[in-house]
């Protein structure tokens, strides 16, 4: 007879890991008020909210991969001085509090910001309280999730066939093209889709540098957050589109982020 491969008290613990994230989210599917699904679902805050979330989510993973792929590149084979400072600043958003994301946002592209001010002053362009400030803030909060996954993929790649093609004259970003990026082809389809979700799900920063204006910048959290005390079963059905929108992320990709598999 086979030994169980772990101890019961291990399990027990692993148990009670399980049961404190999976009862939140159950709990979610058990109070909607699945009869009134359609009719909350279909009203126009909720549309909108669902809208902009969507449009500024997809924006938001595009322009991620577009400056995290190259960013990731010069970080896995850059042997500079201040690479790992790099690495770091890049990667604090992670851990940052959101309303201090959302206050570093503000101090940077305020109307009175550090850099914010000049478009104003010189352009009058004002990005606080705009679509363009969350798709911003989006950015700003996932593109660390993105490089940290595509840059671990770099890292894995075989130096050789750089190298190789290297001796046979290709330019590095002819090397870039047509081998790094296959190479990790699946680890930055993994990273676009993980900063898509994140993006999705982006609330602190957002609604302090862009603000909460149904029709106008009210994203789906921030919709919940406000509905939450006013109309509970309307915030129920938001919520579980969220929790749907990134239980369907995490399920189609787990593979590439769980084995860093290649396709």
């Amino acid at each position: 007879m086979r030994k169980p491969s772990t101890s019961l008290g291990l399990r027990a613990i692993a148990l009670f890991a399980f049961i404190l994230v999976a009862l939140p989210l159950l709990s979610i599917f058990i109070r909607t008020p699945w009869s009134e699904l359609g009719n909350i679902a279909s009203q126009k805050t909720t549309r909108d909210a669902l809208f902009i979330s969507l449009e500024t989510s997809v924006i938001a993973a595009i322009v991620a991969a577009l400056l995290g792929v190259p960013l990731s590149w010069m970080l896995a084979r850059s042997t500079a001085r201040g690479t790992s400072l790099v690495r770091t600043i890049c990667i604090v958003p992670m851990v940052l509090p959101p309303v201090v994301g959302g206050i570093a946002l503000l101090t940077a592209f305020g109307r009175r910001g550090v850099f914010g001010r000049f478009l104003y002053d010189w352009w009058g362009v004002s990005l606080p309280f705009t679509r363009t400030a969350i798709v911003i803030a989006q950015v700003f909060v996932a593109l660390p999730f993105l490089v940290l996954a595509v840059e671990s993929a770099f890292r894995q790649l075989d130096t050789g066939l750089e190298d190789a093609a290297r001796t046979m004259g290709a330019s590095p970003l002819r090397v870039f093209l047509r081998v790094a990026l296959p190479g990790a082809r699946g680890s930055i389809v993994a990273g676009i889709a993980l900063a898509w979700a994140r993006s999705l799900g982006e609330f602190g920063a957002s609604i302090t540098f862009a603000g909460s204006f149904p029709g106008k910048t009210q994203t789906l959290p921030m919709a919940v957050y406000e509905l939450v005390a006013t109309d509970y079963r309307a915030s129920l059905v938001m919520s579980l589109i969220l929790v749907v929108i990134s239980v369907g992320v995490i399920a189609t990709m787990r593979d590439r982020w769980m084995t860093g598999a290649q396709r």
